[in-house]
């Protein structure tokens, strides 16, 4: 499913607003070529499933949708984790294509999400995620701040 929504911040006004009143004033929300927040429809499961398959063989989509409903309901936190994978699946894409086309991006979440959710308007059943500042950078980026070692992040058959 394709729960992700993105809100592609065009206006400069509302960038400049978002930068000095939720932002904490970080220069890529205004100075970015392009500032895309990231959403998610967490009852994408629930509206028309149909869609999401319609181009897979009838049987296949018979399964995939009759799963939906089962596999979902009354599990809002699976719905919600499943939205935000959304988001970070196709964050990743995003911040891996402007890469690809020789531009950097930045993920950020130093914002005020309560108050930015308001101010976009964000629907009742959808959830926030990160802002993706996306242009040529103006100054070298920070240097990496470390990497945890690999025996720390793999665990093999289980913890």
């Amino acid at each position: 499913m394709q729960h992700w929504r993105f809100v592609i911040l065009r206006d400069p006004a509302l960038r400049a607003t978002i930068r000095k009143d939720y932002g904490n004033d970080q220069a890529q929300i205004t100075d970015a070529s392009l500032l895309v927040l990231f959403t998610a429809d967490v009852k994408a499961w629930s509206k028309q499933p149909q869609r999401y398959w319609a181009e897979a063989p009838k049987p296949v989509a018979d399964l995939l949708v009759g799963w939906m409903g089962p596999f979902h309901e009354g599990r809002e936190w699976l719905q919600r984790d499943e939205a935000q994978r959304s988001i970070g699946l196709a964050m990743q894409t995003l911040m891996l294509a402007a890469t690809g086309m020789g531009y950097q991006s930045c993920p950020m979440i130093g914002f005020e999400i309560e108050k930015l959710a308001e101010r976009i308007r964000l629907p009742a059943d959808h959830v926030m995620g990160p802002m993706v500042a996306i242009g040529k950078g103006t100054q070298e980026p920070w240097p990496k701040p470390g990497q945890l070692p690999l025996e720390e992040l793999v665990v093999e058959n289980g913890f």
